[in-house]
């Protein structure tokens, strides 16, 4: 409730003021229609069909903007819609101003009015659906790499394999890490980088540097 009351005290002048404002453009419009030979509804038609076609062209302008379609200094479609029924509106405005500077300015006023009600509700609801979530996304964490088990009887000990040979997943896996390291750092694996990715020993990490060398 509370949120409604503070949405209604910030967005209900706008749209108060485009009401009212559209009520006084469409009059004018109606009555500019009616005596140039548009009678009955088709003069109602005429005012709707110019204040419609500036929200429309508004709002299409507004997703141009969101989309990157709207590039600054191109002159696009919706603008182009926007500027004709501007410059329609103001004209039916003025037609039934008093021929004074006031008359006209006074005359123009609901159609400016009711334009710039119609921006200021579009650049409210643009701003609303691009604004970032206060919450952070969160990191992929990436899974480490698994490191293949040794059958018993090629389990090595401190000081290297038991029976002088080395179990070929480790050989398969140490390589793989060779080779990935070569790739993204451009130079060859070092003992020490190989038995701290692996876990082992100084000498099994000799060993396996050996026959990664011969191999």
């Amino acid at each position: 409730m509370r949120r409604f009351a503070c949405w209604l005290l910030d967005t209900g002048p706008v749209l108060v003021l485009a009401v009212i404002a559209g009520a006084g453009s469409f009059t004018h419009i109606r009555d500019t229609a009616t005596e140039h030979g548009q009678t009955g509804w088709m003069a109602w038609a005429v005012a709707v069909c110019i204040d419609l076609t500036c929200v429309m062209a508004a709002r299409e302008r507004q997703r141009d903007n969101k989309t990157g379609k709207g590039r600054p200094g191109r002159i696009t479609w919706p603008v182009l819609v926007l500027t004709g029924g501007i410059i329609l509106s103001l004209a039916a405005n003025l037609a039934q101003a008093e021929p004074t500077v006031w008359g006209w300015i006074t005359a123009a006023t609901p159609a400016a009015a009711f334009l710039i009600a119609v921006s200021m509700l579009e650049r409210r609801v643009t701003r609303t659906r691009t604004e970032p979530s206060a919450v952070p996304a969160p990191s992929p964490v990436l899974a480490p790499s698994p490191v293949p088990e040794l059958v018993p009887h090629d389990k090595p000990d401190d000081n290297g394999p038991q029976d002088g040979t080395l179990a070929p997943a480790l050989v398969d896996y140490a390589r793989r890490v060779a080779d990935e390291h070569h790739t993204k750092h451009g130079r060859p694996i070092t003992r020490d980088a190989l038995r701290t990715h692996l876990g082992v020993s100084n000498q099994l990490a000799s060993d396996l540097l050996r026959t990664l060398h011969t191999a």
